[in-house]
C-alpha cells in the first residue's frame, strides 16, 4: 500500500476549524479537530516540538480523549496557534 502524504493545514484554516469546533461546545469535536490538524502536520514532529509522547498524543487527541490543558496549549503552540477568549453574548 502506498504511503499517504498529508499536507499541513494552512494556519488560517486550522484556526477556523478549531474555532468552529469550540463554537459547538463539544470537547470531543475540539480534541478530534486538534488531532486531525496535528496528524496532518506530523504527529512525530508535534511530539518532538512539545516533548510529549507520540502515542499519548494520538490517544488524547481523539473524540474520547481528555488531554490536560497543558497538552492542548503545547500542541496549539506547535501548530502555530493560540487560544483567544471572548465573552459569551448575553442572551437574556
Amino acid at each position: 500500500m502506498p504511503k499517504v502524504e498529508f499536507q499541513p493545514w494552512p494556519v488560517a484554516d486550522a484556526a477556523a476549524a478549531l474555532n468552529a469546533a469550540l463554537e459547538a461546545d463539544d470537547l470531543g469535536q475540539v480534541t478530534a479537530t486538534l488531532g486531525e490538524i496535528a496528524r496532518a502536520k506530523s504527529m512525530r514532529q508535534v511530539s518532538a516540538e512539545t516533548g510529549l509522547g507520540r502515542e499519548s498524543l494520538y490517544k488524547s487527541l481523539t473524540p474520547t480523549g481528555r488531554p490536560e490543558f497543558a497538552t492542548v496549549f503545547m500542541v496549539l503552540h506547535s501548530l502555530g496557534l493560540r487560544l483567544h477568549v471572548t465573552p459569551i453574548e448575553d442572551t437574556r
